[in-house]
């Protein structure tokens, strides 16, 4: 019963234990979770079987390989010896012949050409494997937007509550002034009317952190509760310069090595290819031509193949992959230029974020005590409801201009992180 007891409750902290995580989220579980259920990632697998299919299929060139052929012909005329010998007569070969056969061969030195297609096979797979990362790495932008945009919401969503406790202690100051005759009705209502406004606001920021969580739902394949809480990304203050680390970068340096294998591929079809070979059949006539019936025969030796056509267009396809090879380097400067430019214009960014961020709070701080004072005025009978309000809402765009800067630094510096390739 101690067993069972303590197994029951062991499974309910699991079970809690769960609900809670999965009621959490961090940024990197979304770029994780995203990364995985990314239809891309299927290329990933794809590109490496179609790799490993295409070069175990190279290994077998060097499996001995085996051509069965027959022939039936006529022909007009034959060899004949037009010599006359006493006592011996020799027959001329049918003008009809028949031959089956079959030819082993067996592979002994191809120049290096199988070796020089698997290289090509396994570079060319690195190129289509780091593609895809490239376009798995994009993925990050778009959740770092429906990231930060929610936890922009949830900001709000929190100043709008700090909004509604100064609009009901308000309420609260008008009804005691209503009871001792010294306000109005109307002034007790301007301010309900103002609670309900917020509460609209409460409602289309609840709208729109649903779209944007069921958004982010779909990209990494994973039911969000509405209520889900996102973790603040913990981002230094002050940006740290790292050296970019793109996937883009070894995209460009895969493309210049597979340039180079194609290049030892080119020297290797220009080398003499060896085999062994043994050739038997059943034919008339076999290999002696002067004996008019059917006969086995066999044939085995060694045969050397050279194509030297190939030599022609050597030097142009050389030519060629240079070229390729130089484009690849130009785009990789080009993306080098806009990746720094990118980060420039990201370090500005943060840089102005931060003064405003400076502004916002000192700005804050001077329409908090105007707030103030206009409540202890309305309590006083001094200004009207509308007074009162002007100065709440005018502390109240303070704050919100204050929370959107503090979201666009964090979004500025994980952007500085992301456009780098260290995020």
């Amino acid at each position: 019963m101690i067993k069972f007891c303590l197994l029951i409750t062991v499974l309910f902290v699991a079970t809690g234990v769960q609900a809670q995580n999965a009621d959490r989220l961090t940024l990197q579980q979304a770029y994780d979770l995203a990364r995985q259920h990314y239809p891309v990632i299927r290329q990933k697998d794809l590109v490496r079987q179609t790799a490993d299919l295409t070069i175990s299929n190279l290994s077998k060139g060097f499996l001995p390989q085996l051509n069965i052929s027959g022939q039936a012909t006529y022909q007009s005329d034959v060899t004949s010896v037009p010599v006359s010998i006493p006592g011996v007569k020799i027959d001329a070969p049918g003008k009809d012949q028949y031959k089956i056969q079959a030819e082993l061969t067996q592979l002994v030195y191809d120049g290096g050409n199988t070796s020089a297609q698997k290289n090509v096979q396994i570079v060319n797979a690195q190129v289509e494997d780091q593609k895809a990362e490239v376009e798995l790495y994009k993925v990050k932008d778009r959740i770092n937007q429906l990231y930060l945009g929610i936890l922009l919401v949830d900001a709000q969503l929190e100043q709008v509550a700090y909004v509604k406790k100064d609009i009901e202690i308000g309420i609260k100051r008008v009804e005691a002034m209503i009871k001792n005759g010294t306000a109005f009705r109307s002034s007790r209502l301007t301010l309900e009317a103002e609670l309900m406004k917020n509460d609209q606001r409460v409602i289309e920021l609840n709208a729109n952190r649903k779209g944007l969580v069921d958004v982010l739902s779909l990209f990494i394949n994973r039911s969000l509760p509405g209520n889900v809480t996102l973790e603040q990304p913990t981002i230094p203050m002050t940006l740290v310069k790292e050296s970019v680390a793109r996937p883009e970068l070894k995209y460009y340096n895969y493309q210049s090595e597979l340039f180079k294998v194609q290049n030892q591929l080119i020297s290797a079809k220009n080398r003499p290819k060896v085999n062994l070979f043994v050739q038997g059949g059943y034919g008339r006539p076999g290999l002696n031509m002067l004996k008019n019936e059917f006969d086995l025969f066999y044939i085995g030796g060694v045969r050397l193949n050279w194509g030297l056509g190939s030599l022609y267009t050597t030097k142009k396809e050389r030519q060629i992959l240079e070229v390729n090879e130089r484009m690849v380097d130009v785009q990789k400067e080009l993306f080098m230029l806009n990746t720094n430019s990118q980060l420039k214009q990201q370090e500005a960014e943060v840089d102005k974020l931060s003064q405003l961020i400076q502004s916002d709070q000192r700005i804050i701080g001077v329409r908090a005590q105007v707030k103030d004072a206009a409540l202890a005025q309305l309590t006083n009978g001094v200004i009207s409801t509308n007074d009162y309000l002007k100065e709440l809402n005018a502390e109240d765009l303070a704050k919100q201009s204050l929370l959107t800067h503090q979201v666009q630094l964090l979004h500025a510096q994980i952007n500085y992180r992301t456009i780098s390739g260290n995020q």
